[in-house]
This record gives structure tokens, sequence and C-alpha cells, in this order.
């Protein structure tokens, strides 16, 4: 395991704006450090624990350290992804992801209601006629809520898979017997904060896996549990990101050029920073396999100092020890 206090040395924390709010916020912070292999991440969202922000670390040491397997294609296919914008924001959205024939649209935000969620997925589904459309509930229904919004929605159009309709493995399973098969469901959350991601499987409660390199702690993890999904129950997987910065995405990138299936990744999140540690370009639809390396200038126009600095590396050191 890397020293500490070298991680630390090589620390510098930024924080990116947005262009739109996500995930309830409007700028992402994270720390990137550069070792040996390139550079890594570590920026679990700030009401993470310690125990679950260390796989985050472990992920960014193996970037930096240790680099990534061998990919099986030199470029992966992505899906849009329409935060719970108004149906007015959909086609600016949609222009970021130039080629992508795959939207994911979040659904179930709080404070919102099923009927701007079916205005804002058909709304999609204009803008992209002959495209293939994903929902995304963060685990923001009940079953009743979710058998009633998915059979709604699935009146404009057939949906790829809903994901994460509920919170509970258990309710994932319930939703999907309800279901049917008239639409596939996906474990996220289910997967990612879970000290046990087969139980997806055992239950029988997913079609799809979620899968995201720094909350699983690394690429070769993501590609375990995907292999292991697989074996056991026939799951797929879409790779994701988690509102990574270049840095996080080159890892998610790497993850998805070596699971077989070439599902369309959830990686094309760039575009949601007004700033950024480097560039992944969308071209046709998809993202080439490569690392970025920040220059100082990227870095030091995000760079943040003091309290927010001081509080990055000491939530740094705290899960460095937790991964002794």
């Amino acid at each position: 395991m890397v020293d500490v206090d070298e991680l630390v040395a090589a620390a510098r924390v930024v924080r990116l704006p947005m262009r739109v709010r996500f995930r309830g916020i409007t700028a992402r912070e994270a720390v990137v450090f550069e070792g040996p292999a390139g550079w890594g991440e570590f920026g679990p969202f700030p009401e993470y624990d310690d125990a679950e922000a260390a796989l985050w670390l472990r992920a960014g040491i193996e970037a930096a350290y240790e680099g990534f397997p061998e990919p099986l294609r030199d470029a992966v296919p992505v899906n849009a992804t329409v935060p719970a914008v108004g149906p007015s924001r959909v086609p600016e959205i949609l222009a970021r992801f130039p080629g992508c024939r795959v939207a994911k649209v979040k659904v179930a935000e709080t404070g919102q209601t099923l009927a701007q969620d079916l205005a804002r997925v058909a709304a999609v589904r204009e803008a992209m006629p002959d495209g293939a459309i994903r929902v995304d509930a963060n685990g923001g229904w009940t079953v009743d809520q979710a058998e009633r919004a998915i059979a709604r929605l699935l009146e404009g159009g057939p949906l790829d898979y809903a994901e994460q309709p509920c919170a509970a493995v258990e309710d994932l399973a319930e939703v999907r017997r309800r279901l049917g098969g008239a639409c596939d469901v996906a474990a996220d959350e289910s997967i990612r904060r879970t000290d046990d991601p087969m139980r997806v499987a055992e239950l029988g409660a997913a079609d799809v896996a979620v899968v995201k390199v720094a909350p699983l702690g690394g690429v070769r993890s993501v590609l375990d549990v995907a292999a292991a999904l697989k074996a056991a129950a026939g799951v797929r997987v879409t790779v994701s990101s988690a509102l990574d910065t270049a840095v996080g995405l080159s890892a998610g990138i790497a993850a998805a050029a070596c699971v077989p299936e070439g599902n369309a990744a959830g990686l094309g999140t760039g575009g949601f920073f007004t700033a950024d540690l480097g560039e992944h370009p969308l071209v046709g639809g998809a993202l080439r396999v490569r690392a970025v390396a920040p220059t100082e200038a990227q870095l030091a126009a995000v760079e943040v100092t003091g309290e927010r600095r001081d509080w990055w590396l000491d939530r740094l050191r705290r899960c460095h020890a937790l991964l002794q």
C-alpha cells in the first residue's frame, strides 16, 4: 500500500463547476494525484461515510499505481444523460452528446411529479425518435409507485430498462416480478452501496447491473463483480460514471472497454462541467480508451485551497487508514 504521506504530498483538491444541477449539486469536488502508472482520483460524495469512501480511494490508488488491464476494444459507446430538467431544456442537453443513440433520463426527483417525468421522457423521445430510453429513479419510488410510473412511461414507448426504481433489493425483485418482463430492471445503488452485490442475483432483482469503478474499489473489482453476476444469474452490465472528473472517467472507460458486452456505458458526463482536468471527446457516440494527464494550468484553474482542501486531505488520511 502506498504511503499516505506520499499521497497527500501529490494531492490536488479541485472543484469543477457544473452547467446544470445534477444529483443535487452544482459543483463537483475531488482529490487527484499522480503516481507511477498515471493519475488517480478520490471523490466520494460528502455524505458517504469513511468506510464507503475508502473504496473510492482504493480505486484512485489502483489507477495511479497499478494502471488498468488490457482493453478488449479501443472505444466504448455511451448513453446521453438527461438530468431532471424541464422539457424545453432537453434538446440543449442532448446536443452535448453527439452521435449517442441511447439516453438515460433522471426521474423521481425529490419535489417533482410523475407528470414532469412523463413530459421529460416524452421530450427525449421526440428529440431522439430512433433512440433507446433508460430511466433512472435513484431509488425514489415505492414498489406501487414504481409499478404505476413504469406502466405510464411504457405507454409512450419501450424502455431499455428502469434503473433502481426502489431503494431496497427486495423491492427491486418485487417490481421486476410485477412487470413480468414488460421492462427490464437495473440495479445501481443496490450494487455499489452494499456489502454483498451478489444479493441482486440471488433474489432475482435485476436484469442489468449498473457498475461504477470508484464505489466498487477499482477497475479490477468492477470486472470481478460483472463476471460473478453474469455467471450467477445472466445479469448484464452497464459501466457508469460517478460524476467523475476527466481523471476518474479514464478509469470508467477502461472498465467499459474490458467488459465483454458492448452495452452503451453511462460515461458521457464530462459535458456537465464548465471546466475539467482533460478531455474525453465524444465522437460518433463513443469515447476512445485513453488516460488523461492534467496540465498545471488545468489544475490551477479549479484548485481548492484553505478549509475545503484541509477537509479533503483529512478525509483521505482517514480512508487510507481503513485500507491498511
